[in-house]
């Protein structure tokens, strides 16, 4: 683990990324395939870094962090090569005044990515971004979270047996602060995950640099359960949604919005889980003060829990459900990192979409019914990023699609085809041949050929009717004539 300042390695990075993104995509995935096997034979010392940074039980990681990043990087051993192969441009979409001329679209690397990683999944959330940025034909400078160094410690050593070119895949200190060290540092590209208010002068400091960006900046999910919906399923859900990796998800469920006529049936059910809740650790003491402060705010303002309080450790926070909340509380429009949520009542769709829009997040959501075609109805009018049907959070891990969010969840995305395709940058290649080129003497002044010729391919290619379509292309052939001719 290196332990100088981001900008001593970029002049070394940038010579190992030159040669890295030369070779093949193929070349590159045969090091994804053996980190996938180095992962799963190590994945002892992978649960216990994890258990010793953050807490997790062996089980909890395997199925948190090491499968879902095991497919993560099978699905780019599958996909990539196609996913990054470059495009030719169809000739049908090619103007006519481009006649002759042929156009790839080839994806090249950023050059040097910057990756501020996070605790909550500390393999799952760094392995994959990393292997995408490097798989692209970047380098990569990973600043991993100071909550979970010993994780980065073990994922460091596997990217380095797995062999990555140490130059290459650099991994800077587990600090807070290394990340603004990082901001400062000549990279081409940053991801960061974390909290809103950081991601906020994240954007700020990089917009001032005029460099790229992915932010995914949590969330204040909300779960809708329509009055056709399997209640007991819907329960479940929203009681694993709140308490999974005891709250520290971004895509919790904060909020669940059921309509009127089964609200009183919702409650009964998820109280059976709530009353049985236990406290739950977490990571730091300041998530404990800063959700019992939010949870607290609310009472004062009307709310009630839906079970007692019970009493807690400093570092402890017992799941909580609140009920006769209003949407504008500051509990359903910032994003606590604990297993915590509210439970509101909605009359039809444009209540519940007017409830929804009171929150600034909008990374992912559930909508429990029993009606398919009335969900895919409702996701189109949702804003959030990953919409999940009867179903929470898990189905958001799926290595082909897409993660990310907007507003205050930030902007772009990791994961799938295009968080792969996020780590590089269009670059079109155009080619043609022979020698015909009138629009080399347009800068000469007026050129009466050279305007026939425009103007026939305007009326060829978009007038309205055939005749004029006609006219258009005898005079385009005319100009092109008295062009030849001189």
């Amino acid at each position: 683990m290196n332990t100088t300042d981001p900008q001593s390695f970029v002049a070394s990075c940038r010579t190992a990324q030159i040669a890295w993104a030369k070779r093949s995509v193929r070349d590159r995935l045969r090091i994804v395939r053996e980190l996938r096997f180095l992962m799963v034979e190590r994945r002892d010392q992978l649960c216990e870094a994890v258990r010793l940074d953050v807490g997790k039980r062996p089980d909890e990681t395997i199925t948190q962090d090491i499968l879902p990043t095991a497919e993560a990087f099978r699905f780019l051993e599958r996909e990539a090569k196609s996913i990054l192969k470059p495009q030719r441009v169809s000739h049908r979409s090619r103007p006519l005044f481009l006649m002759g001329q042929s156009d790839m679209i080839h994806h090249r690397p950023h050059g040097i990515v910057g990756i501020i990683g996070t605790w909550n999944y500390p393999i799952f959330l760094n392995a994959v971004q990393i292997a995408q940025a490097l798989t692209a034909g970047n380098a990569v400078l990973w600043k991993p979270s100071e909550v979970a160094p010993k994780s980065a410690t073990v994922l460091h050593q596997l990217l380095m047996d797995a062999g990555y070119p140490p130059e290459l895949m650099i991994t800077l200190p587990a600090t807070r602060e290394g990340g603004p060290a990082l901001l400062e540092a000549d990279i081409d590209h940053l991801v960061f995950t974390g909290s809103a208010n950081v991601g906020r002068m994240i954007a700020k400091r990089l917009a001032e640099r005029l460099i790229s960006s992915t932010l995914e900046l949590s969330g204040c999910d909300a779960m809708f359960v329509f009055g056709d919906a399997n209640i007991d399923l819907a329960a479940k859900g929203a009681w694993f949604g709140t308490t999974l990796n005891r709250g520290q998800t971004c895509l919790a469920t904060r909020r669940v919005l059921v309509e009127s006529t089964k609200y009183d049936a919702f409650l009964d059910r998820l109280r059976l889980f709530a009353e049985t809740a236990q406290p739950m650790k977490l990571a730091m003491r300041s998530q404990v003060e800063a959700v019992s402060k939010l949870v607290q705010q609310a009472i004062d303002g009307g709310a009630k829990r839906l079970t007692p309080a019970t009493s807690n450790a400093e570092d402890e926070f017992t799941p909580t459900i609140l009920i006769d909340v209003k949407p504008e509380m500051a509990l359903c429009r910032e994003a606590p990192f604990a297993p915590v949520a509210v439970v509101m009542p909605f009359r039809d769709l444009e209540d519940a979409l007017r409830i929804e829009a009171e929150c600034p997040y909008a990374l992912g959501c559930a909508i429990f019914t029993g009606d398919p075609s009335r969900a895919d109805i409702f996701a189109e009018r949702l804003r959030p990023g990953m919409v999940s049907m009867n179903d929470v959070i898990v189905s958001t891990a799926h290595p082909g699609t897409p993660f990310g969010g907007r507003g205050s969840s930030g902007w772009g995305v990791t994961q799938g085809p295009d968080g792969l395709l996020a780590m590089t940058v269009p670059q079109v290649v155009s080619k043609r041949g022979g020698t015909f080129r009138p629009h080399f003497d347009s800068v000469q002044g007026e050129n009466l050929a050279l305007g026939d010729v425009v103007e026939g391919a305007l009326l060829w290619s978009h007038a309205r009717s055939m005749g004029q379509q006609w006219k258009g292309l005898w005079r385009l052939i005319r100009g092109a004539r008295r062009i030849g001719k001189k």
